[in-house]
């Protein structure tokens, strides 16, 4: 029998990123007005136009600004004529790089931009979130997104896996991480202890737990090749990329594991061609919403106890839906770009209970020929 063919991987790399401030109201700026900055930022940083861009990718939700086609309107940001190649993804913008990042692979484009915005303050996030469960068995029954978390929360605790002081940890890091942060929405210096002593949401998750309402956008600049290498002195190399989904029935799979990430982080080759430890990383941004959820995850990654666990703060700092994705890679591809990490790994996550993950290998260097993703 003949050897499989090798799949060859262009290198593609992170090349400019760029994000608003994260804020619990935008009541001055409509969708189109907060991406214009940011969209003017990742260009101007490293001297491009739209007109250098083979593709145009973006990534949002229609529930959250309740109007149709919204993502045709916020095309005005980035600026529509001369006519563009360009797609959208009704997802977190992380999904909107993995289709970009596709399409660069091709060959026939080497510059592509991804952006997203997600304005949740106007909006009822408990009712609209709860539509995207299971259309006859749970969203009839209204479960927000906190009384699922908080269910996977007790499963962790029940299996001895975490407990109620872990989850003040993780909460009290991310927060005092998020003061080196100027974009972050939540950052402040307080000990587990302290944060053990607010008030319950839906035991076992106190407010600490919880991520922030927040409004907020963001945008990349991916190259591939010597473009990128020609537009940033150091680019940050996206080595391997996959995401995974789990069933849409929660009561279908353990809450305390992640499948899906351990499979996707896997297919980004974070675990090496041994299968074994995980690749080792400088720089972990997790995409965890919830305190609990950072355990679950960093268990389904392997990191080590050395990796930096969101720096930037996290999600538990600012937590823009349909942004805090693609803002993951985004800080972790900066801290590639400025010389403080060799590698990182990225992590957005979507739908209840950590049922969608995407993972993102990140590297100072490119890929080695013929290496898969």
């Amino acid at each position: 029998m003949s050897p499989a063919p090798t799949r060859t991987v262009r290198p593609v790399a992170v090349v400019s990123f760029a994000q608003s401030k994260s804020v619990r109201r935008e009541d001055h700026r409509n969708e189109v007005e907060m991406l214009m900055p940011v969209v003017t930022e990742v260009f101007s940083s490293i001297g491009v136009t739209k007109n250098d861009m083979g593709f145009v990718c973006s990534g949002s939700t229609d529930y959250l600004v309740g109007a149709p086609f919204s993502f045709v309107s916020a095309l005005d940001a980035v600026g529509v004529w001369p006519p563009m190649r360009e797609s959208h993804v009704e997802m977190d913008g992380a999904w909107a790089l993995y289709e970009a990042w596709t399409l660069l692979q091709e060959g026939e484009i080497d510059t592509a931009l991804v952006y997203c915005f997600g304005r949740s303050s106007p909006s009822d996030l408990q009712r609209i979130l709860a539509l995207q469960l299971d259309p006859y068995y749970m969203a009839p029954m209204w479960p927000d997104p906190v009384a699922l978390a908080a269910l996977q929360a007790q499963a962790l605790i029940d299996a001895g896996k975490a407990t109620e002081r872990d989850f003040a940890a993780v909460a009290a890091r991310s927060r005092r991480d998020a003061l080196g942060n100027p974009n972050a929405q939540v950052a402040k210096d307080q000990g587990p202890d302290e944060l053990l002593g607010d008030d319950y949401v839906v035991a076992p998750l106190r407010r600490h737990a919880l991520p922030p309402v927040t409004d907020g956008a963001a945008a990349i600049v991916l190259a591939a090749g010597a473009r990128a290498e020609a537009l940033r002195e150091r680019p940050a190399w996206i080595t391997g990329i996959d995401h995974r989904i789990e069933t849409h029935a929660l009561g279908a799979r353990d809450l305390t594991t992640s499948s899906s990430t351990r499979a996707a982080a896997e297919g980004a080759g974070l675990f090496g061609t041994s299968g074994g430890a995980s690749v080792a990383v400088d720089v972990a941004e997790l995409h965890t919403p919830f305190a609990s959820q950072e355990i679950i995850v960093r268990d389904a990654l392997r990191l080590a106890d050395s990796v930096a666990v969101n720096p930037s703060g996290g999600a538990l700092a600012a937590n823009a839906l349909m942004v805090a994705g693609l803002v993951r890679i985004g800080e972790a591809a900066a801290r590639i770009m400025d010389g403080s990490a060799s590698r990182a790994v990225a992590h957005a996550t979507s739908g209840p209970c950590l049922q969608q993950n995407l993972v993102c290998a990140l590297a100072a260097e490119p890929p080695a020929a013929g290496g898969g993703a």
